[in-house]
């Protein structure tokens, strides 16, 4: 049995947001974008920001739009990127959060390592070593003390329009102080970090009805919504939205970041997983995303960005991957290199890592972009390999979902490189996996829908693109 109406959408990545509208009519889905922003970095006089004054007045004038467009909205879910957090004080945010590429964070790691080694860490959170982790960051963040609680962003974005403060349980789990196990907060952890046990909120499961905008919030969206809980860590919801064709798939969400695992039932905390640098965040309805995060298309977009400096004029993008994909005898290297982590010149660092390795620097950008998407690709192919030999899973397939489906260079270099099949689709997972949520909280599916159920509306929705190995690669 099933039924249906519309939900909004608020997804916020590490280079944009959007607001979508999700239609669920009779088992059947469609989305429709009704605002799409900038979100990046802000360089301050203490370090790297994000602006989230400025993202939540887009979030705003988001969700009005949308009401205007359809007044019978019948809730709000909000996921975004993890770690990054914002610290309240009664109802004012202290402070601009920092972005998780802010270079403080080495001093954190020091910090909490000295009073936690990573081996324990590790058992008690099955968090890969990321030196941006929630956790990492409260211990060098001299502003905690001052708070009365700690959000993360989409939680802080429900708290100013509903005024609840709770953490949702899925990006919860990236932070470093939630028992891998449990699944509940690990406070004693958090007491030998010197975290406030008073700054952890309450957890939440997606799904849960949290709150309906309040204030200033209501007025200026213009309807009193209710907001439920959905896997606001945008991976939770991509991968809700991943049509897996196989008990023995693995998935990659592609964007900024490339998230390469496998969903499992229980966590994989052994010393090979830790060696592997391999996590165990939290999924719906109790699942594990066990994954590796490989550097994604933040290379290239880099790098494109950095050229359109240059050239004080836009890039083609799919003119230049078309170019690259004739391109040959390029050199790989190591994707997740540390340095190429943050923003800048980014050419000019990939090209020190090649000429590091003793390898030809490529001299036209079409094999420079060749040689990024190649690497990229690489990293995904070792990481599913790697995700397989962890689980004792043949995998026989790999889902790539996000804006790196749309690739179809990469796709097709990760299935040469991978020796396996490779379905592209759908692109918009995270929203799509946002907008499931929510309808099932509202019983559209029927009452008992699984995930399972949830995963085949996708494949009914959306025809992914298949990409097979080529073996003269």
């Amino acid at each position: 049995m099933t039924s249906g109406g519309v939900v909004a959408a608020v997804d916020l990545g590490a280079t944009s947001g959007r607001v979508m509208l999700g239609y669920v009519d009779d088992g059947m889905l469609r989305l429709e974008q009704v605002a799409r922003f900038p979100n990046g970095p802000v360089a301050g006089p203490d370090g790297l920001h994000w602006d989230f004054t400025a993202l939540y007045r887009h979030v705003i004038d988001g969700l009005a739009e949308a009401v205007r467009r359809e007044p019978g909205i019948a809730s709000i879910g909000i996921d975004s990127w993890a770690v990054d957090y914002g610290l309240v004080h009664g109802d004012e945010l202290l402070a601009e959060p920092f972005h998780y590429r802010d270079d403080r964070t080495a001093r954190g790691v020091e910090a909490v390592h000295a009073k936690v080694p990573f081996e324990e860490l590790y058992r008690r959170n099955g968090l890969q070593f990321l030196p941006f982790n929630t956790l990492y960051q409260y211990a060098v963040d001299r502003r905690l003390a001052d708070a009365e609680i700690a959000l993360l962003i989409p939680d802080l974005v429900t708290f100013l329009l509903t005024g609840a403060r709770v953490a949702e349980r899925t990006n919860a789990s990236t932070t470093g102080l939630v028992d891998v196990g449990s699944g509940e907060w690990d406070r004693e952890l958090a007491e030998r970090l010197g975290v406030p046990s008073s700054a952890l909120p309450p957890l939440a499961d997606p799904g849960t009805r949290l709150g309906t905008l309040r204030g200033e919030a209501r007025e200026r969206v213009g309807a009193a919504l209710d907001v439920i809980a959905v896997g606001s860590h945008d991976t939770a919801s991509a991968v809700v939205a991943v049509p897996l064709s196989s008990a023995d798939a693995a998935y990659i969400s592609c964007g900024t970041w490339g998230l390469v695992g496998v969903e499992l039932d229980e966590p994989v905390v052994t010393d090979a997983a830790r060696e592997a640098n391999f996590t165990n965040e939290g999924g719906v309805d109790g699942r594990v995303r066990f994954l590796h995060n490989v550097t994604g298309l933040w290379l290239l977009s880099e790098s494109v960005r950095t050229w359109e400096a240059e050239d004080g004029a836009p890039i083609d993008l799919p003119e230049l991957l078309d170019a690259a994909a004739a391109v040959g005898d390029i050199p790989l290297f190591d994707a997740n290199d540390s340095r190429l982590a943050a923003p800048g010149d980014m050419p000019a660092r990939i090209a020190a890592v090649i000429e590091e390795s003793g390898a030809k620097v490529p001299a036209s950008r079409p094999a420079f972009a060749r040689a990024i998407v190649e690497s990229i690709a690489q990293a995904f192919a070792d990481a599913v390999a790697t995700a397989g030999r962890l689980t004792a899973r043949d995998i026989d397939v790999i889902h790539i979902v996000g804006g790196g489906a749309l690739n179809r260079l990469l796709c097709q270099a990760t299935a040469d490189r991978s020796g396996l099949p490779v379905l592209a689709g759908p692109v918009e997972a995270t929203a799509l996996g946002n907008v499931l949520v929510q309808a099932r909280a509202h019983g559209w599916f029927g009452p008992d829908a699984t995930l399972e159920d949830l995963r085949r509306v996708v494949a009914g929705a959306t025809a992914p693109v298949r990409y097979e190995p080529r073996t003269d690669s």
